[in-house]
């Protein structure tokens, strides 16, 4: 069974009987506005013209398409067939999503923990195909809004937590008990959570997306990862995926990415290595922890580089580039730590490594005597949070612009620079 994660912060109202003595007085008392969530979740769906990005995240590339995600909203879908002027063409308004991955035409994608699946066939005429409800994770109850209004007492007493979400608040003006007023609380035991790749420039069968990705195809399998499992999918029938047992990792996994048959799952503790020869069974070989802090991974050869980014909700632990020996995959080994401001993304390209090191720009690593790096660029006055390091050009977005870079003779140039706001 999937994990059940509870996606909501709320306050509970202890009632009292009627015949109550005590002080009354008039409180403002906030109910929720309550909406069927199967009504919700299919409007929460649609293909719409193209509309300015609001918060950018990830990127992902499928054959001439570059899919930008607007997190918890949707996909901005940018025409990229001529890379010094790409252009916006459609967005996919999916609600509660952050990560795709892309086989044969058929985009999968999360939305509230299930697994919704698109035909991209005809990129002007965006079908969806299914909707695998809870196949990531089950939710019970969750607000299409966060926000709460200002009000004395919270009362959820109408909530049918099996099948109502919130969609808004009406506040009215109530006499009630002192005694009911005083007694109400915030739940602390409550929990809230906010919210083999071709790597060709030519047209692939199967996208490419970032380090920064939660969803990873490989071969007739779909790998997702949640907050601390490995989900699992057999899409060797693309139209009807199969889910199947998960694998519980650890609290807080963020990435996943793979090199072979194996597997490499970043963590805010660590990273934790699979083997995938039973691809229905991914086996846990051995796992490199290091202090609290967000963990994105990619792995050439014999070395693992990982991204520690500190601070915030991220965790305190220095910021910095982590080079790790795993040519023995049952005992990783740290090799050296290069200081970094607030890095995120990062992305191999043979000989060269690629670190969006946020504020402080894209920087371009030679590693070709790793694990001692060499840096031989640095693109800075620019928030750079993902990279996708293609055949022929590089790919890469932050704070709602993408920029595309050529190599050329060893070296990167801009190529485009498009903003979505």
């Amino acid at each position: 069974m999937k994990s059940r994660l509870l996606l909501i912060l709320f306050f509970a109202t202890i009632s009292f009987s009627c015949d109550d003595d005590g002080p009354y007085d008039d409180y403002l008392v906030a109910r929720p506005v309550l909406m069927d969530a199967i009504a919700f979740k299919t409007e929460a769906i649609d293909i719409t013209d193209p509309t300015p990005i609001i918060s950018s995240g990830k990127i992902y590339a499928y054959k001439d398409y570059i899919f930008i995600n607007d997190v918890d909203l949707g996909f901005h879908v940018l025409d990229n067939q001529d890379a010094s002027n790409p252009k916006p063409i459609v967005f996919i308004k999916l609600e509660g999503t952050n990560d795709i991955s892309i086989k044969d035409d058929k985009l999968f994608a999360d939305s509230y923990g299930d697994l919704v699946i698109f035909d991209i066939s005809d990129i002007n005429n965006i079908q969806l195909t299914s909707r695998l409800e809870n196949a990531i994770y089950n939710n019970n109850i969750w607000l299409a809004s966060l926000e709460f209004p200002q009000a004395d007492i919270y009362d959820y007493s109408e909530i049918d937590y099996d099948k109502d979400i919130v969609v808004g608040w009406e506040v009215k003006t109530e006499r009630r008990s002192v005694a009911e007023y005083e007694s109400q609380f915030v739940c602390d035991s409550c929990e809230f959570i906010s919210n083999a790749e071709n790597t060709s420039d030519s047209q692939p069968s199967v996208g490419q997306g970032g380090s920064l990705a939660r969803f990873k195809i490989i071969g007739n399998y779909l790998y997702v990862v949640d907050y601390s499992n490995i989900n699992i999918f057999d899409i060797s029938n693309l139209e009807t995926p199969k889910v199947l047992d998960d694998v519980q990792v650890a609290w807080d996994i963020e990435t996943i990415f793979n090199q072979g048959a194996i597997l490499f799952i970043g963590g805010r503790q660590g990273m934790y290595i699979y083997d995938i020869k039973n691809p229905e069974k991914p086996q846990f070989i051995s796992e490199f922890r290091h202090g609290t802090a967000c963990d994105p991974v990619v792995v050439d050869g014999d070395y693992a580089y990982v991204t520690l980014k500190g601070g915030n909700f991220c965790g305190n632990t220095e910021s910095g580039l982590y080079v790790v020996d795993v040519s023995n995959l049952q005992n990783p080994e740290l090799k050296v730590i290069y200081p970094m401001v607030g890095p995120n993304g990062l992305g191999v390209k043979d000989d060269r490594l690629f670190v969006c090191d946020g504020t402080d720009g894209l920087k371009v690593f030679d590693k070709s005597d790793a694990p001692n790096l060499v840096q031989i660029s640095h693109f800075e006055d620019m928030i750079a949070y993902d990279v996708i390091p293609l055949e022929k050009s590089l790919l890469m977005i932050g704070d709602g612009t993408l920029r595309q870079y050529e190599y050329i003779d060893g070296t990167i140039s801009l190529l485009s620079t498009i903003n979505l706001n």
